[in-house]
């Protein structure tokens, strides 16, 4: 497949190994970090495709072994955690390789979090709130190299990871600085043989964070201008992919777009992901999907202080309309990309909404909305979207 990717080295916010072939300095990056025993994390689906076959065999070649921990469900919980931390341990293992998506990426985080802390320190001590981090001994994080296989999440370029408690199935993020990926391998040909409805919500994912970030209402010009931008990447590229898997340019576009995504929503997300959250822990959706089948409703929800800024966006992606025309380029890309029509369609139960709002509630994504979140007005967003 021919390409115009060039191959690019970044530092910010880590160091990022950008462009098509990279996987092939897997083994480089891990002796460069001080691995030489690592543990691939992955989930069950990826466990069995090439690229993850490729990935080992790089490490096996390099006299690094080829362990592989693939237990990983799609909404990750602690019990996935300690099961992962118990083949870490046993292989005397002295670094993590969080290889695909998000889920992959969030529990390889929690895996090298937790496996060398204290007996007593629960996950959930750490959850990002104030300065609970603190509790975490950082010298026993171990490291932790980041190679997405999809496009919508960005966790490969961020702090924290998010684990659902299967108790309460309630989704926590937690948070450490050093859970930054020391080194990150961004190679778009991993993303050629993705579903092609993991290609849409990933991609989706990727544009609710840049819009959330966008539209945020804290001050932080950098994360603005870098989400603006990925909101133009997004809406250019995305049904391209998703119309033709191959296009390597595309893939790459969408790879950036998502680490942009994340690196954005240090400003702040909102209702989209507050929603989305709880139906994700309680029903098992795709994350992603999930924020887009929630997207147009949270703008209309929105637009009495978010009309002025999404107008402006609006002009600067080349949309007629302004807020409109925005919402309907996102009602239009939802059908070019076969996205449920609303939360019904997902199995969503309008028995569970009262349950729902009160989760929405206590999801610290609801902090950054623009629009203050009650439990009126969340519980009537949860009927529009229905």
């Amino acid at each position: 497949m021919s390409h115009a990717v060039p191959n690019r080295n970044w530092s910010y916010p880590t160091a990022i190994k950008f462009g098509v072939g990279r996987i092939a300095e897997l083994a480089e990056y891990c002796k460069a970090s001080g691995i030489a025993r690592p543990l691939l994390v992955t989930d069950k689906a990826l466990a069995s495709l090439p690229i993850t076959a490729d990935a080992l065999k790089i490490l096996d070649g390099a006299g690094l072994g080829r362990a592989l921990f693939s237990e990983v469900d799609p909404n990750p919980n602690e019990g996935n955690m300690a099961a992962g931390i118990a083949v870490y341990k046993a292989g005397g293992h002295d670094g993590v390789i969080a290889f695909g998506g998000g889920s992959a990426l969030d529990l390889g985080k929690m895996i090298a979090l937790m496996a060398g802390q204290r007996a007593d320190l629960s996950v959930w001590d750490l959850e990002d709130i104030d300065d609970w981090y603190t509790r975490a001994d950082a010298a026993k994080i171990a490291p932790v190299i980041a190679v997405p296989t999809t496009a919508g999440t960005g966790s490969e370029v961020g702090r924290a990871g998010v684990l659902t408690n299967s108790a309460t199935h309630k989704k926590k993020i937690i948070f450490h600085p050093k859970l930054m990926p020391v080194v990150t391998i961004c190679d778009p040909a991993l993303t050629v043989g993705m579903p092609r409805f993991i290609t849409a919500g990933t991609g989706m994912d990727a544009l609710a964070h840049c819009l959330e970030a966008y539209c945020s209402p804290f001050y932080h010009p950098m994360s603005q201008g870098i989400a603006l931008e990925g909101m133009r990447l997004v809406f250019e590229n995305l049904v391209q992919v998703y119309e033709n898997p191959n296009d390597l340019d595309a893939r790459a576009h969408m790879m950036s777009a998502a680490a942009m995504g994340a690196v954005a929503f240090q400003k702040g997300l909102g209702a989209i992901h507050s929603l989305s959250h709880p139906v994700g822990a309680v029903y098992g959706t795709h994350h992603g999907t999930t924020n887009a089948v929630v997207m147009p409703m949270v703008l209309e929800f929105n637009r009495s202080a978010i009309e002025d800024r999404i107008k402006a966006a609006a002009a600067y992606l080349g949309i007629d309309g302004g807020f409109a025309g925005f919402h309907d380029r996102v009602m239009e890309l939802r059908t070019q990309l076969a996205i449920p029509e609303n939360l019904s369609a997902m199995g969503v139960q309008f028995g569970d909404l009262d349950m729902l709002t009160d989760m929405a509630l206590e999801d610290p994504s609801c902090g950054g909305n623009p629009v203050v979140m009650t439990r009126e007005n969340t519980r009537a967003l949860f009927d529009a979207c229905m």
